[in-house]
């Protein structure tokens, strides 16, 4: 299965896919499906969020790992952060167009999830 991974046009991994350790997509890949980053870019799906809102919103995210994943999402091109000129500065996130496609592949999961959640468990308490 050959998934690659490119950057501005460019193929710099040639013959290589997501299941090779080397991959710079399994970087993206790692970051994207984490705990934390499937449950912020899905809290940003419905519109931009500022900071407390999303970290109250996830309960038990840590302000240390939001403001991490948020600086790589940002980085990647799939957050942005908007800074309003108040006092104290107001800081908000949002997802770009790219973010916002993903973030509705990660929405798709986390429904199944939720659907599947409890069969789940039943077969886990069988075992």
């Amino acid at each position: 299965m050959e998934v690659g991974f490119q950057a501005d046009g460019v193929s710099s991994t040639e013959g290589r896919d997501v299941f090779d350790s080397d991959c710079p997509a399994r970087t993206v890949l790692d970051k994207l499906t984490s705990r934390w980053g499937v449950l912020i870019l899905a809290s940003l799906r419905d519109g931009p969020l500022r900071f407390h809102a999303l970290r109250d919103g996830i309960g038990g995210i840590s302000e240390k790992m939001l403001s991490q994943n948020l600086r790589t999402f940002t980085s990647y091109g799939l957050t942005e952060r908007t800074v309003e000129p108040t006092t104290p500065p107001k800081v908000s996130y949002s997802l770009t167009p790219m973010g916002m496609e993903v973030a509705e592949r990660l929405h798709g999961l986390l429904e199944w999830v939720s659907v599947n959640t409890e069969e789940i468990v039943k077969f886990q308490s069988r075992r």
